[in-house]
């Protein structure tokens, strides 16, 4: 109950305060490549229920008829503003909204498609999705620099599913295992704080 209200009164404040900067990112997106600004995808949420995430748009229109759900290094279909906003992390911060309307948490584990969710193994499945995925969580900063990693691999589909996946499951868990209302502040605001370094 405690960290559903710090996640409305935090996700609201969050979406007031950042209003100016959501809209000139917003305008910038409009400016900059043809489509909509917000980048809508289906993800599985809490007990295995799927809902939409909402994200700035930082890639070309018909990017997912032209490669892989996961993003690679210096994918060409990202766009000019899209590379900013994905390094800096401001593409993420509609998600206010989703935490806001219930979908999501500001701390839990990065919320998958169908299609990776079906490879969880059951036993982790089911503890990561007993909780609202979140915007940031220790699986989301151990593993920032993700694209630059699955650049350098021989086969990145292959390594984020064999690789990366059950890493960030195992992170996740001892996560959910073992929060607390002090520990989420501290996530929130290391994460923060890699902001700055983007």
């Amino acid at each position: 109950m405690a960290k559903r209200l710090f996640d409305i009164l935090a996700s609201g404040l969050g979406l007031l305060l950042l209003s100016p900067l959501l809209l000139l990112v917003a305008l910038w997106i409009q400016w900059d490549s043809p489509g909509p600004v917000m980048f809508r995808q289906e993800r599985v949420g809490r007990f295995g229920r799927t809902f939409f995430i909402h994200k700035f748009r930082s890639m070309r229109v018909d990017a997912p008829a032209l490669g892989p759900q996961i993003t690679i290094g210096e994918d060409p279909r990202i766009t000019r503003s899209g590379r900013f906003i994905r390094r800096s992390k401001v593409d993420e911060l509609p998600q206010l909204w989703d935490v806001l309307r219930g979908a999501m948490s500001l701390v839990g584990p990065r919320p998958e498609v169908p299609r990776y969710v079906a490879l969880y193994p059951a036993d982790l499945r089911d503890i990561v999705l007993s909780v609202r995925p979140g915007i940031t969580d220790p699986a989301s900063v151990a593993f920032r620099d993700e694209s630059e990693r699955l650049a350098a691999a021989a086969d990145p589909e292959r390594a984020y599913v064999e690789e990366i996946l059950p890493q960030k499951l195992r992170l996740s868990a001892a996560y959910i295992q073992t929060r607390t209302m002090r520990s989420d502040l501290a996530l929130i605001l290391r994460t923060v704080g890699l902001l700055g370094r983007a």
